[in-house]
Protein backbone atom coordinates (compact mmCIF):
# COMPACT_ATOMS: atom_id res chain seq x y z
CA UNK A 1 0.00 0.00 0.00
CA UNK A 2 1.40 3.39 -0.96
CA UNK A 3 1.56 6.35 1.36
CA UNK A 4 -1.12 8.96 0.61
CA UNK A 5 0.02 12.41 -0.43
CA UNK A 6 -1.16 15.67 1.09
CA UNK A 7 -3.47 16.15 -1.88
CA UNK A 8 -5.49 13.16 -0.63
CA UNK A 9 -6.68 15.47 2.17
CA UNK A 10 -7.88 18.16 -0.24
CA UNK A 11 -11.57 18.03 0.67
CA UNK A 12 -11.27 18.57 4.44
CA UNK A 13 -8.41 21.06 4.10
CA UNK A 14 -10.34 23.15 1.57
CA UNK A 15 -13.36 23.04 3.86
CA UNK A 16 -11.21 24.20 6.77
CA UNK A 17 -9.85 27.04 4.64
CA UNK A 18 -13.40 28.02 3.71
CA UNK A 19 -14.47 27.99 7.38
CA UNK A 20 -11.46 30.13 8.33
CA UNK A 21 -12.50 32.77 5.79
CA UNK A 22 -16.26 32.58 6.38
CA UNK A 23 -16.43 32.08 10.16
CA UNK A 24 -13.38 33.72 11.73
CA UNK A 25 -15.53 34.94 14.63
CA UNK A 26 -16.58 31.44 15.74
CA UNK A 27 -14.78 29.64 18.59
CA UNK A 28 -11.73 27.64 17.54
CA UNK A 29 -12.36 23.89 17.63
CA UNK A 30 -10.00 20.99 18.07
CA UNK A 31 -9.31 19.82 14.51
CA UNK A 32 -8.87 16.32 13.18
CA UNK A 33 -7.87 15.47 9.61
CA UNK A 34 -6.45 12.04 8.91
CA UNK A 35 -5.23 9.91 6.04
CA UNK A 36 -7.32 7.09 7.53
CA UNK A 37 -10.50 9.00 6.56
CA UNK A 38 -9.21 11.43 3.92
CA UNK A 39 -12.59 13.09 3.22
CA UNK A 40 -13.40 13.78 6.89
CA UNK A 41 -13.01 17.00 8.85
CA UNK A 42 -13.80 16.63 12.53
CA UNK A 43 -14.38 19.70 14.69
CA UNK A 44 -14.62 18.94 18.40
CA UNK A 45 -15.37 21.10 21.41
CA UNK A 46 -14.40 20.01 24.91
CA UNK A 47 -16.32 21.30 27.94
CA UNK A 48 -18.09 23.80 25.72
CA UNK A 49 -21.46 22.88 24.22
CA UNK A 50 -22.13 26.56 23.47
CA UNK A 51 -19.31 26.51 20.89
CA UNK A 52 -20.73 23.32 19.38
CA UNK A 53 -24.12 25.04 19.08
CA UNK A 54 -22.60 28.19 17.57
CA UNK A 55 -21.00 26.12 14.81
CA UNK A 56 -24.10 23.98 14.30
CA UNK A 57 -26.24 27.09 13.83
CA UNK A 58 -23.72 28.83 11.56
CA UNK A 59 -23.51 25.76 9.32
CA UNK A 60 -27.28 25.37 9.17
CA UNK A 61 -27.31 21.89 10.67
CA UNK A 62 -30.80 21.15 12.01
CA UNK A 63 -31.04 20.70 15.78
CA UNK A 64 -33.14 17.56 15.14
CA UNK A 65 -30.17 15.91 13.43
CA UNK A 66 -27.95 16.17 16.52
CA UNK A 67 -27.39 12.86 18.32
CA UNK A 68 -26.93 12.82 22.07
CA UNK A 69 -25.41 10.18 24.29
CA UNK A 70 -23.56 9.86 27.56
CA UNK A 71 -20.16 8.25 28.09
CA UNK A 72 -17.61 7.88 30.87
CA UNK A 73 -19.95 6.13 33.32
CA UNK A 74 -22.51 8.87 32.90
CA UNK A 75 -20.08 11.72 33.53
CA UNK A 76 -19.75 13.13 30.01
CA UNK A 77 -22.50 14.38 27.69
CA UNK A 78 -21.72 14.03 23.97
CA UNK A 79 -23.44 15.82 21.10
CA UNK A 80 -22.72 14.77 17.51
CA UNK A 81 -23.80 16.13 14.16
CA UNK A 82 -22.69 15.06 10.71
CA UNK A 83 -23.10 16.72 7.33
CA UNK A 84 -21.85 16.45 3.79
CA UNK A 85 -20.42 19.92 3.38
CA UNK A 86 -18.69 21.30 0.26
CA UNK A 87 -17.38 17.90 -0.80
CA UNK A 88 -16.13 16.80 2.61
CA UNK A 89 -17.76 14.81 5.38
CA UNK A 90 -18.02 17.03 8.45
CA UNK A 91 -18.37 15.78 12.02
CA UNK A 92 -19.14 18.21 14.83
CA UNK A 93 -18.68 16.78 18.30
CA UNK A 94 -19.25 18.50 21.63
CA UNK A 95 -18.31 17.15 25.06
CA UNK A 96 -19.39 18.46 28.44
CA UNK A 97 -19.11 17.19 31.99
CA UNK A 98 -22.33 16.21 33.69
CA UNK A 99 -22.32 17.59 37.23
CA UNK A 100 -22.59 14.97 39.95
CA UNK A 101 -25.93 14.94 41.76
CA UNK A 102 -25.94 17.06 44.93
CA UNK A 103 -26.04 14.00 47.22
CA UNK A 104 -22.96 12.49 45.58
CA UNK A 105 -21.12 15.80 45.67
CA UNK A 106 -21.88 16.30 49.34
CA UNK A 107 -20.68 12.79 50.21
CA UNK A 108 -17.49 13.31 48.20
CA UNK A 109 -16.78 16.56 50.02
CA UNK A 110 -17.22 14.82 53.40
CA UNK A 111 -14.93 11.94 52.39
CA UNK A 112 -12.14 14.37 51.40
Amino acid sequence: MSTPTLSALNAPLLLLRMFTAEYPHLPAPCLDVSTVYPDLLRLSFHDDLASFEAWREALGIAAESVCHHVQGDGRTRVLKAEADYAGAWLHLVGYAKIPAPEAVRSRAEVDS
